[in-house]
């Protein structure tokens, strides 16, 4: 029996979960990632704001320059936790064989499930149905014998689709597709793969195993089989992470200092939240910048004591970051932000380190703020507190 792999996927998830909560933005554009008025970048944009042009990792004035009815939202992590866990949990009622993939998307191993619907496409009306039922949001479903082939068609049908590539056509699918479409091309890659005159899939298919290899090494030989519909890799849930990370690959290169501080202190908090959530604390922070020519470095510093207070997390990061300015190198594309060596919450407390206890009660108060009202209901201040 040929595998049947779901890829499902929450349409601008942070967006719809701000418009299901508060239906009048209904049909309204609507933009997540804060106030246009001060630096920082689009984090979500609803399907109504995106004829303007507005795309994740656009700057917000930019954004609110395209399309100024637009509503801005502040995003709320732990806004998006309960209907993550509900989407994930609606899942596992169709097949225990789950493979979540952040919060709003996961793939699916429904081989042999699919019999009580009578077909693949039954089930995946289903699992919509459900999905928007309960949480008044849409998803769109990819099907195929392969997590490569799912993925590629939940993204070609998106918003609200459902697309089911049936065994053996699979290149006949993904052959005409743009090389950039394959999952683990990026922009780096697609360049080189156009100097070698490969601007399909097909193209790319169709080249010589030991070509490919020749220039990409083992990623070659993934990405070769991917652009022949051949992926054996089976749908498992993930062990525990050992780290935790959030990255924002820029509109345009920039070397603007507030801009780019604007985006790691959103990308901190990110990160923090989640390590809150997870009831887990770090105690390593890693700086990750990919100049405009693609090199990409990386910066690391380990905490005196393992944290998960934000403001912590983004002094350390903070500090990486002026060090790598202060060499004026090539503008930026993108920035990242790792916090690793992670341990519970339980830790020994230092007698006068009652600044960090105070910051660390702060922001527990506010995640419930934001989780028991809205994202938009309290926002932090700017200033940072040194605590080196």
């Amino acid at each position: 029996m040929a595998r049947c792999i779901f890829h499902i996927d929450l349409d601008a998830f942070f967006a719809s979960v701000e418009q299901a909560l508060n239906p009048e933005l209904s049909g309204k554009p609507v933009i997540v990632g804060g106030d246009p008025e001060r630096r920082g970048v689009v984090a979500s944009a609803s399907y109504e704001a995106r004829p303007f042009g507005i795309h994740a990792g656009m700057p917000l004035s930019k954004a609110r320059r395209l399309c100024p009815q637009a509503i801005f939202i502040q995003a709320g992590f732990s806004r998006y936790r309960e209907p993550s866990h509900k989407f994930m949990e609606i899942l596992s009622d169709f097949s225990p064989c789950i493979e979540p993939l952040g919060l709003d998307e996961a793939y699916l191993d429904v081989t042999g499930y699919q019999e009580p619907y009578g077909s693949p496409q039954e089930l995946a009306l289903a699992i919509k149905e459900r999905i928007y039922k309960e949480l008044k949001l849409t998803a769109s479903i990819g099907i195929a014998t392969c997590k490569v082939v799912a993925k590629i068609a939940s993204d070609l049908c998106k918003p609200d689709g459902l697309l089911e590539i049936t065994p053996g056509e699979e290149c006949h699918f993904l052959n005409p597709l743009p090389v950039a479409k394959l999952p683990g091309v990026g922009k780096k890659t697609e360049q080189v793969l156009k100097e070698m005159a490969i601007a399909t899939i097909g193209e790319l298919a169709s080249l010589p195993l030991d070509i490919v290899k020749k220039r990409f090494g083992k990623f070659g030989m993934v990405i070769h089989g991917y652009a022949n519909g051949i992926d054996d890799r089976k749908v498992e849930a993930p062990g525990e992470s050992k780290s935790i990370n959030k990255q924002n690959t820029f509109a345009q290169d920039t070397l603007e200092q507030h801009f780019l501080e604007a985006s790691l202190h959103y990308l901190c908090e990110q990160v923090s939240a989640e390590l809150r959530y997870r009831d887990k604390q770090a105690r390593s922070v890693t700086l990750k910048l990919r100049y405009a020519d693609f090199k990409t470095i990386t910066r690391q510093v380990t905490l005196k004591e393992a944290s998960n207070v934000s403001q912590v997390i983004f002094a350390a990061a903070l500090q990486l970051l002026s060090k790598v300015l202060a060499q004026k190198e090539k503008p930026i594309r993108l920035i990242g932000i790792k916090v690793s060596n992670l341990s519970g919450k339980e830790k020994q407390l230092h007698m006068f380190n009652t600044e960090t206890e105070k910051l660390g009660h702060l922001d527990r108060a506010i995640d419930e703020i934001r989780k028991r009202y809205g994202s938009t209901a309290i926002k932090k201040g700017k200033d940072i507190l040194s605590l080196s």
